[in-house]
């Protein structure tokens, strides 16, 4: 079974497409990695060798932030926005949308579900 960055790859699936369940690897990033590694994109997980998945292990290590430590660095700059007081901070205070995007209709994913009018008796 390959353990990369604290994340169990799934067995069955093609190299280039379980790379991908790390946090911060895409699919191109994915595909270099494979092709930097010098394993085919095209390999099922399991028929990987401990060298080849080796190889895999040290290229993300040396050259890319996943996991853990890229979410740190996420949580950081969005704590960093919210101290600096700044619109994108309060945006993210508030859990409104922070690109800018219309909240008069639609924004229910960061708004949360509806709150319904209160009838009077």
């Amino acid at each position: 079974m390959a353990r990369i960055a604290g994340v169990d790859l799934p067995r069955r699936k093609q190299i280039a497409i379980s790379l991908r369940y790390l946090y911060g690897i895409g699919a191109t990033l994915a595909e270099k990695i494979c092709d930097r590694a010098g394993v085919p994109r095209n390999k099922k997980t399991e028929d990987l060798n401990e060298n080849e998945v080796k190889r895999i292990r040290e290229i993300i290590d040396a050259e890319h932030k996943v996991e853990g430590d890229l979410r740190r660095e996420v949580a950081m700059n969005i704590k960093r926005l919210m101290d600096l007081g700044c619109y994108r901070g309060l945006r993210h205070r508030r859990g409104l949308p922070v690109r800018g995007q219309r909240t008069h209709t639609n924004a229910r994913t960061r708004k949360g579900p509806r709150r319904g009018i209160m009838k009077r008796k």
